[in-house]
């Protein structure tokens, strides 16, 4: 059979986050592949309560590593590159990346105790990455965060783009401008651009987007018109902010402390790799603590709303030695991402509660998207003129959205959801397959499959509460079996105010000293009579089902 160039997303395309895209190019089911980004979304308290991270499932990658030529990291956002750590060993090649997003993915590797020499540093186009039937390049694109590069992948059936994540942004701040130049040439170059991979997440944001040079005037009025503390939090990974509302800070006269682990890592890794320069010096927070309120500026994580970030951690009263106090002012520069809203608006209130005065970024002054909007989007389909469009990088919505606009602009254009096959060798995308895809938990430090059964139980606790059952067996002395009951997240009385726990333990007596010695034998019957008992019980009086947990011992006789 014919070679084929074909395209598989795992992660990150109907959904935000998660990213993770497989090309292969060669004999149907012997293609030889490259895998594009390995990241993480986040668990919620609604749907995955008490879970860290949620990542790609890539059995179907694994299963087929052999045919695995590399990994290419388009940038440094934890939707991109989190899973390295957790899931390299799975696939065993190389990873290649950017310098600025390389040292994140060794400091990755090394926390999970794997060798940092995976990572193959490589410079931006024109240099080429040759791996099986690919030629791959860098090209410098501008995002919320430095050395951000969308891929351009040469193949024996013509050029792929693949976007990442990316604006057009001339000014910067920190990092790579937009260069129109440069994609004008990669338009050109040979049989043109045969796919455009493209980033679809403001594609419903129809003004033009903003530049990040465009905030320092208004975060310098901002800073200047404040009498007291100054705290400030945005993405850690958005060095060209922590840059801009630095350089704010000095300009008022105000010394700056970085807390949060992933903001000091963040602009360490900055400066060690030279996108960072002329950063100001900071303090520790023991001397920001010992300072006049209105020298001091705070630059804080959490600006999502995470539970022991430091915004929320000083929402809460105090964090390192500092607290806040009325009169105080706390800047939200960032977007509240889409399922946060709950958790930022409790460090919202909690804030106010205390007297502090809070900003947020809904006026567009102090923020701006690291995402194409529409008009983006759209200029980069006229500069490239691809002869195809998949969109990817977003939720169903925005991808068939993508591919409305795509078609009417003459293009072909198809939507591709995680697990969906594309063969894109023709002159029109066609599915081929349809891949099983699913996620990894990572709970505490173990990682875990959506469906295993761990997070459902525990939902189903969190929302029915649970009972313990004790049943204690004389085999000896053929005494009727005693039950016990303890429970937990139960209201503890009846409707008539008798105590739950004794009125089960009532029930099941009965049903025990009527029970025949048939079923008092048999371990199976028993737990299944007991919690189906106990559950008809509490639901009559409480109108919960309880998760009922049965224990039988039994005294054998000598």
């Amino acid at each position: 059979m014919a070679d084929r160039l074909i395209y598989l997303p795992l992660g990150g395309a109907g959904e935000i986050g998660m990213n993770a895209y497989v090309y292969g190019y060669g004999a149907p089911g012997k293609e030889r592949l490259i895998l594009v980004d390995m990241g993480v979304t986040f668990g919620d308290m609604d749907s995955t309560p008490g879970i860290d991270l949620i990542m790609p499932d890539l059995v179907w990658l694994r299963e087929n590593s052999h045919r695995l030529e590399g990994i290419f990291i388009t940038h440094g956002h934890e939707d991109h590159l989190g899973a390295v750590g957790h899931l390299w060993e799975q696939l065993g090649v190389p990873i290649y990346a950017r310098q600025f997003t390389g040292a994140l993915c060794r400091l990755k590797l090394e926390e999970m105790g794997h060798s940092a020499d995976i990572v193959r540093i490589t410079g931006p186009r024109p240099e080429v990455t040759q791996l099986g039937p690919f030629n791959v390049q860098f090209v410098p694109v501008s995002h919320s965060i430095p050395e951000s590069a969308a891929l351009v992948i040469d193949t024996p059936a013509g050029r792929i783009v693949h976007t990442g994540d990316f604006k057009l942004d001339g000014t910067p701040v920190v990092g790579d401008p937009f260069d129109p130049m440069t994609w004008h040439d990669i338009a050109s170059e040979g049989r043109g651009v045969k796919v455009l991979t493209c980033d679809s997440t403001n594609i419903f944001s129809t003004h033009p987007g903003r530049s990040e040079a465009l905030l320092a005037n208004p975060i310098l009025e901002w800073v200047m018109a404040q009498k007291n503390m100054v705290v400030a939090t945005t993405f850690a990974s958005n060095i060209a902010r922590l840059r801009t509302l630095a350089d704010a800070a000095i300009a008022a006269d105000r010394k700056v402390c970085l807390l949060g682990r992933a903001m000091r890592r963040m602009v360490s890794v900055g400066l060690e790799t030279g996108v960072l320069t002329d950063f100001p010096d900071t303090i520790g927070p023991d001397e920001a603590a010992n300072m006049p309120r209105n020298k001091v500026m705070l630059l804080v994580t959490g600006s999502q709303g995470e539970r022991r970030a430091a915004s929320a951690q000083l929402s809460r009263g105090r964090y390192l030695g500092l607290s806040l106090k009325e009169g105080d002012s706390f800047l939200f520069s960032s977007k509240t991402i889409p399922g946060n809203e709950r958790s930022v608006g409790r460090i919202m209130n909690a804030l106010s509660e205390m007297g502090v005065d809070v900003y947020d970024a809904d006026d567009g002054l102090y923020h701006v998207s690291g995402h194409a909007n529409r008009p983006d989007i759209e200029a980069m389909h006229d500069l490239l003129k691809p002869a195809t469009v998949i969109p990817m990088h977003g939720e169903h919505l925005h991808l068939r959205e993508h591919v409305l606009l795509a078609r009417a602009k003459g293009m072909t254009a198809e939507i591709a959801t995680n697990g969906t096959m594309l063969d894109l060798t023709g002159e029109t995308p066609k599915i081929v397959d349809q891949i099983e895809t699913g996620r990894i938990y990572l709970d505490g430090t173990v990682k875990i499959g959506a469906m295993d059964g761990v997070v459902r139980d525990r939902i189903r606790m969190a929302l029915n509460g649970h009972a313990l059952v004790s049943v204690i067996v004389d085999e000896e002395d053929n005494a009727l079996p005693d039950a016990w009951v303890e429970l937990m997240g139960l209201p503890g009385r009846t409707r008539n105010g008798d105590d739950l726990g004794q009125h089960i333990e009532g029930e099941l007596a009965e049903f025990l000293e009527g029970a025949d010695n048939r079923t008092v034998r048999d371990d199976r019957k028993m737990e299944e009579a007991i919690r189906k008992i106990t559950r008809q019980v509490a639901m009559e009086e409480i109108g919960k089902k309880p998760e009922v947990t049965v224990i039988i011992s039994r005294l054998m006789a000598d």
